[in-house]
């Protein structure tokens, strides 16, 4: 494997970072500060063929692999974590599931919108007391002869509240447990039934939409079933192998992020008469920060590899994601000593970074969840998809 950039994807490369330097770093103090969604910043991203990696160019895909999408959204991420979840959201989420899954004429009516910016995407899998364990859901949808009766609820939905077009999971066979789960696609515009709830007091991510869902006796066409009728489970694993790269390269991209910031403000601050990069301790929390910072990136790196060879990406996927995690969260930790009385102020965006980090550690599996997968594959106890 040679992650040396091939001339394409440093052109990627750069599109993204101006596009994020101009359309995003502008506003991310302001937008945080009054947790604001900036819809046309996705609009501007589907113009770009930003959200469509991977996907292909007849329902408007932009013809590159998993390798130039991590490009794009690690550049993206590195100056506001909350538009990674722009990628995830519509791409590698709702358009490549139901482009995988889903029949011809759901292919025409959903991925287009999706990837070229027009409509927001999303997936709803958690509930208030069921996160890790997917299988015991509690939503349900019932066959009522004409179409399908939704009752239930989803809770920390990314962009539930603000979505177009989403993926519901809910149960469709009671006790049926993982066997008795089916995916549906939820035209949130148009679907009597549906009441979304924007969670707003959170730690972090604020200009990222977040929601409670709640469906009452939500009316759905019996054609918006993806997939066959109780597969909803394994639909549901497969999505997340891929989302979950999404949730990798924007760890990664934010231990980048903290790590860049440290190094510029260990050049400037002065402290007992020089830099205080100049002082051992210093250094030493740069090292460690870059150590883990490299590592996060090629494990990225290697898992979005293994995809667009179409080789077992699981275990890769989850090691990407967890180590990029953990050097995150680190990195934050470490910026903000760093930094020292600064970085507990909102005057640098340490305390971004940190509240930004800590989501990491339970978005699409928690860290306990992904060392459980890692170790299974290991052992053998579970195969490597």
């Amino acid at each position: 494997m040679d992650f040396a950039l091939t001339e394409e994807q440093q052109m990627v490369q750069d599109m993204a970072r101006n596009f994020a330097e101009k359309e995003i770093a502008p506003f991310v103090e302001e937008d945080e500060k009054n947790h604001y969604y900036r819809r046309e910043i996705l609009t501007k991203m589907g113009e770009l063929g930003l959200l469509g990696w991977s996907l292909p160019e007849e329902y408007g895909g932009n013809g590159m692999g998993w390798m130039e999408g991590v490009i794009a959204l690690y550049e993206i991420a590195k100056v506001h974590t909350s538009w990674r979840l722009a990628i995830s959201g519509n791409c590698w989420g709702p358009a490549m599931t139901i482009n995988e899954y889903g029949t011809e004429a759901q292919k025409e009516q959903y991925i287009p919108g999706l990837l070229d910016g027009t409509s927001v995407g999303s997936f709803a899998i958690t509930e208030a007391n069921f996160g890790s364990d997917v299988a015991g859901m509690k939503t349900t949808a019932v066959d009522k002869g004409d179409h399908w009766l939704i009752n239930g609820s989803k809770m920390w939905i990314s962009g539930g509240h603000t979505s177009d077009v989403g993926l519901l999971y809910a149960v469709t066979e009671k006790g049926a447990g993982a066997k008795g789960l089916s995916c549906f696609i939820i035209d949130y515009n148009n679907t009597p039934g549906i009441t979304r709830v924007p969670i707003l007091d959170k730690v972090g991510m604020w200009p990222a939409p977040t929601s409670e869902l709640i469906f009452e006796n939500a009316v759905v066409p019996k054609e918006n079933l993806l997939g066959g009728l109780n597969k909803g489970f394994y639909i549901c694993m497969w999505q997340l192998n891929n989302t979950r790269m999404g949730c990798a390269t924007g760890a990664a991209a934010l231990s980048k992020a903290c790590l860049e910031g440290s190094v510029q403000y260990a050049n400037e601050r002065i402290q007992f008469g020089k830099p205080i990069g100049k002082h051992q301790m210093i250094q030493a929390q740069i090292a460690d920060m870059l150590l883990e910072d490299e590592a996060a990136k090629y494990l990225v790196y290697h898992a979005a590899w293994l995809k667009d060879n179409n080789l077992p990406s699981q275990q890769a996927t989850s090691m990407a994601k967890l180590s990029g995690c953990n050097a995150a969260v680190h990195a934050a930790n470490l910026a903000m000593k760093i930094y020292g009385s600064y970085g507990y102020s909102n005057e640098y965006p340490c305390g971004r970074w940190l509240r930004d980090a800590k989501q990491f550690e339970t978005l699409e599996g928690t860290s306990n969840m992904h060392m459980q997968i890692i170790a299974n594959i290991e052992l053998g106890y579970a195969p490597n998809r």
